[in-house]
């Protein structure tokens, strides 16, 4: 009886979370699969399943470029946010003993977001434009004679954007683990006579992977599905697979839309499974 009782009440407790699953995960995906397989005529597209789209998608090199594209900018992306906020995670998570200074700089980090998310984008084209600040600051500096024009409405300017974007999303979830680390075993690290390169390497770096790893689901998953910054930073020069799901569904060809956004689905799928493969973070965390 008690076993009959502890079952209803578990299907009790699991089914809103189900019904959300079902609701508004699993069938919104199994409708966008359905809509790939349908016949796009130029401006409507009709219920008859055929794989015309997906021959289409697949043996387009515009799309196939746009996959590459949005596959390079995501590596150097997550590189980047990883290489500039895994040291102030460090410095914030390990060096700062201060609990109320560490909450005080994590919302530092966040105050970005403060603002629109399109006024962060855009404001980085007075910085890197060919008048703008970065290439006035490096001509009086005499570091360069002309201005760079690659610093805007090119990759490079998506890029930047994309890092100064995301950067907290890597920092966060670090500067958790990071101050988690019991200050004991560092101190008795240090007695045994271990260096700080050797601390780092055996205790710090390990103890820290699954918030590096929850970071970088994070990071991955916003840069995957990003068209905003491509689109204002680069000029539309940069086309991602956001970017052609946004433009198919403005030209009303809702089959093309379906199949990169299950293109998509399929790749951010294939991501956060071979990130969670690296740590098991129900063990970790």
């Amino acid at each position: 009886m008690r076993e009959t009782k502890d079952r209803r009440r578990a299907f009790l407790l699991l089914t809103p979370g189900v019904l959300w699953m079902l609701l508004f995960m699993l069938l919104p995906l199994g409708m966008v699969i359905y809509v790939s397989f349908w016949t796009q005529t130029t401006f409507a597209v009709k219920p008859e399943l055929t794989t015309a789209s997906w021959e289409r998608f697949l043996s387009s090199s515009t799309y196939l470029t746009a996959i590459g594209t949005t596959l390079r900018v995501w590596v150097i992306v997550l590189l980047a946010t990883l290489i500039v906020g895994y040291p102030v995670a460090l410095f914030i998570g390990l060096f700062v003993k201060n609990r109320t200074l560490q909450t005080a700089l994590l919302v530092a980090c966040v105050i970005p977001f403060w603002t629109s998310f399109l006024i962060r984008v855009i404001a980085w084209r007075p910085m890197l434009g060919t008048e703008g600040a970065i290439n006035i600051i490096l001509m009086k500096l005499g570091i360069i004679s002309e201005p760079l024009s690659f610093l805007l409405f090119s990759e490079f300017s998506v890029i930047v954007g994309m890092t100064q974007i995301y950067c907290v999303f890597m920092v966060g979830p670090i500067t958790f683990m990071i101050a988690r680390i019991d200050e004991s075993v560092i101190e008795a690290a240090r007695d045994l006579g271990a260096s700080f390169g050797t601390i780092f390497r055996r205790i710090v770096l390990p103890l820290s992977l699954p918030g590096v790893i929850v970071g970088t689901i994070f990071v991955s998953v916003m840069v995957l599905g990003e068209f905003a910054t491509a689109a204002s930073l680069s000029g539309r020069k940069v086309n991602l697979l956001g970017n052609i799901i946004v433009s198919q569904v403005g030209s009303l060809k809702w089959a093309f839309a379906a199949v990169a956004g299950v293109v998509l689905t399929i790749i951010i799928t294939a991501v956060i499974a071979l990130a969670l493969r690296v740590v098991d973070l129900r063990k970790e965390m």
